[in-house]
């Protein structure tokens, strides 16, 4: 029975090795108390903000068990997609627009979940076994399961944090009915380092371990509709999609295999590109520009939304024009934000002349930015 297991185990790593992963680690299917307690914690203090689906799926989430009763064992895998050079210095460059990492390629959901149906296929017609397999949508607590798993430990930026990948990677997991031997879980080597929480320009960690996603720029630019609220925009700069910097900050990342052969590369066009050339997306060539990308899944209105405040924090009178044209746009948040990014690069006699000339407005959140903006010129 012992042989038979190390057997599977080595075939189960050999598969993830070859298929591209960068790591692969086996836990226990079962009840992680601690962990569903700082969900439960943070679901009732309202970090999670308007993902309602936290809440909803609070039971579900809980546990391995809870998801699938079945379950005996959760095979987790990383996939490493760290970046060649410091992500950092692109946010002093005003005339581009910053895209998360990890967003810089084709959406890791498709990749990664692509790659564990073909490793799952073979388990199963290897052992007979049931199998499912998960990629991030689904209620699953991948990071305290890779945690017990050995792959990394959960950080004080609340990622996980691995001795050979850094906070570059993503993570995806095989349920089975396989009863696995598990690996070592991992240890919390953090220390009193604190150099994530203090990289956040958000102030968006209440504690250490403790993400307030309501004051995430991630969520902010991602998750979140409408306008943005006025506190957090000129600290987004120009972040358009996501924030690296609390992971770009981990130590760690110096131990991080980021010229390894098994990682996913970045899209050459999306590593600087200008923000003026958002600003002139329509729907169709938003769609078409970010085929096969995370990126598209938030919309072209709430994409140029984000790029309008980067604009309007740009400072450079070359995007007075792109954002003047966006006035008229159907979105309300797009024309909301039209109208912040204009207060912030027009000067303030042009911007008041524009205010009492503009087209009727009927929409209460642009009626606003209008008269909140006035209101900032006369201070």
């Amino acid at each position: 029975m012992a042989e038979r297991g190390d057997k599977l185990k080595r075939f189960i790593k050999d598969e993830a090795r070859a298929l591209g992963f960068s790591d692969c680690r086996i836990a226990r299917a079962e009840d992680m108390p601690e962990a569903a307690a700082r969900l439960r914690d943070g679901v009732a203090r309202g970090y999670y903000g308007e993902m309602a689906w936290m809440a909803e799926t609070l039971e579900r989430r809980s546990s391995p068990l809870a998801l699938w009763p079945e379950a005996r064992s959760v095979i987790m895998l990383s996939m490493n997609y760290g970046p060649d050079e410091d992500p950092r210095p692109l946010l002093a460059r005003r005339d581009r627009a910053n895209i998360s990492v990890y967003a810089r390629n084709r959406d890791y959901h498709d990749v990664v979940k692509g790659k564990l149906k073909q490793m799952a296929g073979r388990f199963a017609a290897r052992t007979g076994a049931e199998v499912k397999v998960f990629v991030d949508t689904a209620p699953v607590m991948e990071k305290p399961i890779a945690e017990k798993a050995g792959i990394g430990w959960q950080g004080k930026h609340t990622n996980l944090v691995s001795r050979s990948q850094g906070s570059w990677f993503f993570l995806g997991s095989i349920f089975t009915t396989e009863e696995l031997d598990p690996d070592a879980a991992e240890r919390d080597h953090c220390g009193s380092c604190r150099a994530c929480l203090d990289a956040c320009p958000t102030d968006a960690f209440p504690a250490p371990y403790r993400l307030d996603a309501r004051r995430c720029i991630s969520y902010l630019t991602i998750e979140h509709h409408g306008t943005i609220p006025l506190e957090f925009r000129q600290a987004m700069g120009n972040r358009i999609y996501g924030c690296d910097d609390c992971l770009a900050a981990c130590p760690w990342n110096k131990f991080a295999k980021a010229a390894s052969e098994m990682k996913l590369a970045a899209r050459e066009d999306l590593k600087a590109p200008e923000i003026a050339r958002f600003l002139a997306f329509d729907d169709a060539g938003f769609r078409s520009f970010f085929t096969g990308s995370p990126v598209k899944r938030i919309g072209r209105d709430r994409f140029v939304r984000n790029c309008l405040i980067a604009a309007g924090n740009s400072g450079l009178a070359s995007l007075i024009a792109p954002c003047r044209a966006l006035l008229d746009d159907e979105s309300p948040a797009v024309r909301a934000m039209a109208v912040w990014a204009l207060s912030r690069l027009l000067p303030a006699d042009a911007f008041a002349t524009l205010a009492r000339t503009r087209k009727p407005e009927h929409d209460k959140t642009v009626l606003e930015e209008w008269s909140g903006a006035g209101e900032t010129l006369c201070i």
